[in-house]
């Protein structure tokens, strides 16, 4: 199998982990162990008492009741642990599909979200989020989309990029278009906690069995580097992912697995600050495309920490982004990565100081480029 190179990683790969400002990435600010330690109550004698032996290839039980109880219906036989949420999306949607298969996906959209179903040769049909919409999403014209052929269709509610999300409505309506023609859900729940206005959504496996919904401590938590993740789906649809599962991970570490125990066991206590700080730059954001509202066209996120403005001097931001990045070691992602060169992705779940300095620095590129 063969995959096209991925814009945004390759973006990140040489822009991010050098970068003194990021203004780019689509986290919050992330915990240190110590931290972690702090408000786990992990000991070291406790992490002194791992044994370093395989794990269960579907996860430890404890930490699966868990998930399955924050999130799910409380049965832990719905959930599998993986490698962050790349894993639990390659993996359901190599399970799921067959060559020829049709799959309908939200675009713009994080790149595995299509690049895996185009890969083995499946027809992607395109729910575009349009911008004179402000990205909302119209679930009409996903019921126009799908057909009695829809194998599957994938969705990220909060979006990444554009912050938008569905409303109950709209949630119950995406589920009936679902059972309407028999497809699989495929529910990327990564933002599902991070959202300011309204309460997160509901899992959709609660209501619709045919759903594979997929979190990850990568985005709310803080907790990237742990690549810890997890997939709830029906028993029968685990136990056939585990065929693949079995060719290419095979399971978790018990350290990984010990700490994110802790962790969801203290979600509250993780996710309630970084949600606080990502809603205060939000209001930073705001005020500051206000400020050059002639210039900037930002639908404001409901959820996430990444918008997606367009910046009207520019018809493609990527020599932008890329000039940001070598005079003033910023990282901002070019929309050319989403498919709209015109917009950045912009992320506000960081440091308020360097949100505020990085925003700061691309005002004046704006009113540089109005003088020129």
């Amino acid at each position: 199998m063969n995959f096209d190179g991925a814009l945004l990683e390759d973006w990140m790969r040489d822009h991010y982990h050098d970068a003194a400002i990021d203004i780019g990435s689509s986290g919050v600010l992330d915990y240190s162990l110590g931290q972690v330690r702090q408000l786990t109550g992990i000991e070291p004698g406790d992490l002194d008492e791992i044994v370093f032996r395989d794990s269960p290839c579907l996860g430890r039980d404890d930490l699966r009741e868990a998930i399955a109880s924050r999130w799910g219906d409380g049965d832990a036989r719905r959930v599998m642990l993986t490698h962050g949420g790349s894993e639990a999306i390659y993996v359901a949607l190599q399970t799921l599909l067959e060559p020829g298969d049709q799959v309908v996906a939200l675009h713009p959209a994080y790149h595995s979200h299509v690049s895996v179903a185009e890969s083995m040769g499946c027809e992607v049909l395109r729910w575009r989020l349009r911008a004179e919409d402000k990205f909302r999403p119209d679930v009409e014209e996903l019921a126009r989309l799908v057909t009695a052929r829809t194998k599957v269709i994938v969705v990220n509610f909060p979006h990444n990029p554009t912050g938008a999300t569905l409303d109950l409505a709209g949630f119950r309506r995406l589920l009936e278009i679902a059972d309407n023609v028999g497809a699989y859900l495929l529910w990327d729940g990564a933002f599902t906690d991070l959202v300011y206005d309204d309460a997160p959504l509901p899992d959709p496996g609660l209501t619709y069995p045919r759903t594979v919904s997929i979190g990850t401590f990568s985005k709310a938590f803080g907790l990237p580097g742990m690549r810890f993740g997890w997939c709830m789906a029906d028993p029968e649809m685990l136990r056939a992912m585990t065929n693949l599962r079995d060719r290419i991970t095979l399971s978790l570490s018990p350290l990984v697995e010990f700490i994110a125990l802790r962790v969801v066991q203290r979600a509250d206590a993780f996710i309630a600050p970084r949600l606080k700080n990502a809603k205060a730059n939000r209001g930073l954001l705001a005020d500051w495309a206000a400020q050059h509202e002639d210039h900037v066209d930002l639908p404001l996120p409901l959820g996430g920490v990444t918008a997606f403005p367009q910046l009207r001097p520019w018809r493609d931001t990527t020599e932008l982004c890329r000039r940001l990045g070598e005079t003033s070691n910023i990282l901002l992602v070019p929309g050319r990565a989403f498919d709209h060169p015109g917009r950045v992705r912009l992320g506000f779940g960081g440091d308020r100081s360097q949100l505020s300095k990085g925003l700061d620095i691309l005002g004046a590129e704006i009113a540089a480029s109005l003088k020129s």
